[in-house]
């Protein structure tokens, strides 16, 4: 049995044009044959990942999600342009192959891309992979070796210097992510009012400016069938920017969940980091700052920030389905969740 990522069937109410979009990539991508087949990814609670496959080759298509989304976020052109940006500087993004903004092929922009086959751990390890503590100890360096690389790539050098903005970014992340939460905020969450004046009173100037992926986790993460310790590419580039190395890791944080945590954030878990073996959150910030050279004393604003930004995004979920724009019942228990997170980041402001 292969432990490579497998996708599956396409979720109710998540289907492509088959006709169109076959049409479409085989105008833009030479040379595939047979009829296209079209599979789902797991995950997909923000963009949507397909696989196309043919018979003489797989391929991957990225869509947004239906329904309403937050002004500016699923800009799948921004995407496109970022990883085919990076493809020179960090050996470890999939090539890039065709862009489209017209709607009449599936009624939103997408791209598609080279398919990485490899291992993705998802919630749990797949079916037949075991990983001995060592290993697991190993996988989680080598991960963190690889966001060091990405904030040492020089940007400034390439044409990924448009993503730069003048300002403080945390500043900038901050009034973002807290205006983010206002505007899609539903009745019956709360409203988060003094853990947002903490963060803007607490917070540090920048560390840095270096490129940041803003969303990276083991299950964006590919790892080679051969040797599950080799690091082959890094996915979702979604929220890639130039910004603060700090804030990155702090947003990979927020999904780090360990043995020891509570019942309501062991349900959160979305990637296997509570194996034996596995880094705690406060060892991979000594590994980062080793490896980075950084001078943080205290990193519970990052902690903490990456923690709120986590409630916005599953906030902003959480609308489309209160407010019926999406039916995916994965996501009918996201505000019972965003009630919970209150406290728990409360808990740790105060810790």
């Amino acid at each position: 049995m292969s432990l490579n990522d497998q996708a599956g069937d396409v979720r109710q109410g998540e289907e492509l044009d088959i006709t169109k979009v076959e049409t479409w990539i085989k105008d833009k991508i030479p040379g595939l044959e047979g009829n296209m087949r079209v599979s789902q990814f797991p995950g997909g609670a923000s963009n949507l990942t397909y696989l196309l496959t043919f018979d003489n080759r797989d391929l991957v298509l990225r869509r947004p999600p239906f329904g309403k989304k937050a002004k500016s976020a699923h800009d799948m052109g921004r995407e496109f342009t970022v990883m085919k940006g990076l493809q020179s500087v960090y050996p470890y993004v999939p090539e890039m192959l065709a862009f489209e903004s017209d709607p009449e092929v599936i009624g939103a922009d997408f791209y598609v891309m080279e398919r990485l086959d490899g291992i993705i751990l998802r919630t749990n390890l797949p079916k037949g992979m075991t990983l001995e503590p060592e290993a697991a100890k190993q996988l989680c360096h080598n991960m963190v070796d690889r966001l060091v690389d990405l904030h040492q790539v020089d940007w400034a050098s390439t044409e990924l210097k448009s993503l730069a903005r003048p300002g403080d970014f945390v500043e900038r992340q901050v009034d973002g992510w807290c205006d983010r939460f206002t505007r899609a905020r539903t009745d019956d969450v709360p409203a988060y009012t003094e853990i947002m004046n903490w963060l803007k009173n607490n917070r540090p100037a920048q560390m840095a400016q270096c490129l940041v992926h803003n969303d990276y986790r083991f299950d964006n993460l590919v790892l080679d069938a051969d040797n599950p310790m080799n690091i082959i590419g890094v996915l979702d580039w979604e929220m890639a920017t130039i910004g603060d190395p700090l804030l990155d890791l702090g947003n990979s944080l927020a999904y780090w969940v360990e043995a020891g945590d509570p019942p309501p954030i062991q349900m959160m878990r979305r990637q296997p980091t509570h194996l034996p073996g596995m880094l705690t959150r406060q060892e991979l910030v000594d590994y980062y700052l080793e490896r980075s050279g950084y001078p943080v004393e205290d990193f519970r604003f990052y902690e903490v920030f990456g923690i709120f930004r986590l409630v916005v995004i599953i906030q902003q979920i959480y609308y489309r389905y209160f407010h019926g724009q999406t039916q995916d019942k994965r996501f009918a228990g996201f505000g019972q969740l965003v009630n919970f997170l209150a406290g728990h980041i409360a808990r740790r402001i105060e810790s």
